[in-house]
């Protein structure tokens, strides 16, 4: 009798001594007095815990909840990380088991000013192959901000938020939708008369104009969608800016007269009628001209600011509202300098000698990247409404011939109208050659499929690309446009498949037990494909996508007209009729987001697991989204 009282004892305190699970629990603030309460448990290799679902006449599930005076749970708890489902011949039911390091999440909202206390129940049960723990349960109680504190906190924030717009800004400047801008810049200066301070006038107005572009309609933009609530309407007009064929084409236009321009085809000058009123007006510095250049970087940027712009923009649909106009005049300042300071710079080339020709040789130059940079318009409406005329090695294959006949021009062997000879090459001249050529070398791998990270942003992605010898590459066939694929089945970037409704995509977690992996994405997003080349191809990211979950692929600006069955109206009336107007509608109400990339996780009910995730090249960092922690 004594020895079985001493086991009574003993065998509970060895089972709490060896508990394999160690619990830690942190707050996160999600946004004014809504805080996310998490706890991850270590588990030992070799045992596992069970997940939050009830099992009757099964085992013990995994009970989380938190409580306190002050707090208010909103939703239920969630487990983050991976949950494994398989039948159990045991029980006859099937069961989701945690065998790695586990996450679970509650939200909660404070209901008080000033700290508050949160107390945190876990209770669950450790097994392994052979035997289970006894139940065991953890509590601790920790302090989340209060409704009083939020003030405070954001206002602390704000120069964070400064700093990040700040180097946005100025990162804009070398994606391929604002890079074609910079020849256009200091061409148009070049042209310009009027004395050296003049000159310097119209740069220091031409920042200014870009800065009133981006921060007045924006602000006005915003004051709309707080008086009225929604952005929807907002979310369209990026949309159609970023997306739509007209755009996109006249851009692609406008880049290609200016290289017909540059090559010495004709000149572009204004009409005899505006020239007069520019000369009667010279006095007040002719800034027509100037309002112009800037309106037309400010829109065809658009589709690579736009992401940059919505993501401020929906910060006003989440109580604030100074916050993101000083976020955008700061953005807009540092996006706006390098052109300011270009355009100072060809004031000072006009007193420089012109002989030799070689201001020619600069606009010859400038001519070739035009072209070379003006395809990415097209592509944007290609890939899009699914034309298929420029697909990966059209596009290629126009870059390829066009910076080969940029090194041969850059050596003498072809000469334009207005070009002086080449006698011999300088140093100088020798150097853009060497590095002309050798990106023409680093091209030509990707006709056969070579990912050519570097570009890819700028390229159409691998999918698109008839031929490609790289093992496991999806080929163009398999990514026919969605109209013509069965469902909602979808070929994706590296081998992997996917959908493209939700619908889809969640029962086919609920069959396989994983959880959904949503791409809020579009044909035209030039950071969703440095995404895909940059960080899905990393191989344990691919083997998270391909082994933990079902992907859903929603595309906002794709052009395929769905049939009248799947047509959407919305509450003010307004009948969505193609996949991209449905898809965008879908994202903005469900996610609350209108930029792409970003990334959910749900589980296969569509509740949010975690989320959102935007554009951020840092692979681990996206390794430990997927991995929930």
């Amino acid at each position: 009798m004594l020895c079985a009282a001493l086991l009574s004892f003993t065998v509970p305190a060895l089972a709490q001594f060896s508990q394999p699970v160690k619990w830690s629990v942190s707050s996160k603030k999600l946004k004014k007095n809504v805080y996310e309460i998490k706890a991850v448990g270590d588990i030992q290799a070799g045992w596992h815990i069970y997940d939050l679902q009830e099992y009757v006449g099964g085992p013990n599930c995994t009970v989380f909840s938190v409580e306190g005076e002050a707090v208010e749970p909103v939703g239920e708890p969630r487990i983050t990380s991976p949950v494994k489902r398989s039948y159990d011949d045991v029980f006859e039911m099937e069961i989701g088991t945690c065998d790695g390091p586990v996450s679970i999440v509650q939200t909660v909202q404070a209901l008080q000013d000033g700290p508050c206390d949160v107390a945190v129940h876990i209770e669950w049960q450790a097994c392994n192959n052979g035997n289970c723990m006894p139940p065991d349960d953890f509590d601790e109680t920790i302090q989340v901000e209060g409704r009083g504190t939020s003030d405070n906190a954001g206002s602390g924030s704000l120069w964070a938020l400064i700093i990040e717009a700040i180097l946005w800004g100025f990162l804009m400047l070398l994606t391929p939708c604002v890079f074609p801008m910079v020849p256009m810049t200091v061409s148009f200066f070049l042209k310009q008369s009027g004395s050296q301070s003049a000159g310097r006038f119209k740069a220091l107005m031409y920042g200014l104009f870009i800065v009133l572009l981006y921060t007045v309609p924006i602000s006005l933009i915003i004051g709309i969608t707080w008086l009225f609530g929604g952005s929807a309407v907002t979310a369209d007009i990026f949309n159609w800016l970023s997306t739509h064929w007209l755009p996109n084409i006249l851009f692609f236009l406008i880049f290609m007269v200016f290289a017909a321009s540059f090559f010495g085809a004709f000149e572009i000058v204004l009409p005899s009628k505006w020239t007069n009123s520019a000369d009667k007006n010279s006095d007040r510095g002719g800034l027509g001209g100037v309002f112009f250049l800037a309106l037309t970087l400010v829109l065809v940027s658009f589709s690579c600011t736009g992401p940059i712009v919505g993501t401020v923009l929906i910060k006003s649909t989440q109580g604030e509202f100074w916050t993101p106009m000083v976020t955008m005049l700061a953005f807009s300042i540092a996006f706006a300098l390098p052109f300011a300071l270009l355009a100072f710079f060809p004031s000072v080339l006009k007193k420089l000698p012109k002989s030799g020709g070689w201001l020619n040789s600069v606009k010859v130059v400038l001519g070739f990247v035009e072209i070379a940079l003006g395809l990415k318009f097209l592509s944007v409406a290609d890939q899009t409404y699914h034309w298929h005329i420029l697909d990966r090695e059209v596009y290629l294959a126009i870059w390829i011939v066009c910076f080969a006949l940029l090194g041969l021009y850059l050596l003498g062997k072809i000469r334009f109208k207005y070009d002086s000879p080449v006698e011999h090459i300088s140093v100088g001249r020798l150097a853009l050659v060497i590095i002309d050529f050798a990106f023409v070398v680093y091209l030509i791998p990707g006709m056969w499929g070579a990912p050519l990270k570097a570009l890819s942003g700028y390229l159409p992605p691998l999918e698109t690309q008839d031929f490609v010898l790289q093992p496991g590459a999806a080929t163009s066939q398999s990514t026919a446009p969605v109209a013509e694929l069965p469902g909602s089945m979808v070929n994706l970037p590296h081998g992997l498949t996917g959908y493209t409704k939700l619908e889809d995509g969640l029962a086919a977690a609920e069959e396989s037990g994983k959880m959904v992996f949503v791409d809020i994405t579009g044909h035209g997003c030039v950071n969703c494909r440095e995404m895909e080349a940059r960080v899905w191809s990393d191989p344990e990211v691919l083997k998270r996508l391909g082994g933990n979950f079902e992907i859903v692929s929603l595309f906002v600006d794709d052009k395929t007209r769905l049939p009248e069955s799947e047509w959407v109206t919305t509450a003010d009336g307004k009948v969505l009729k193609d996949v991209g107007r449905v898809n965008a509608r879908l994202v903005l109400d469900k996610f609350g987001v209108n930029s792409q990339p970003n990334y959910f996780i749900l589980d296969a009910a569509g509740n949010i697991l975690s989320g959102p995730r935007g554009y951020n090249l840092d692979v681990q960092e996206f390794i430990r989204f997927l991995d929930g922690s």
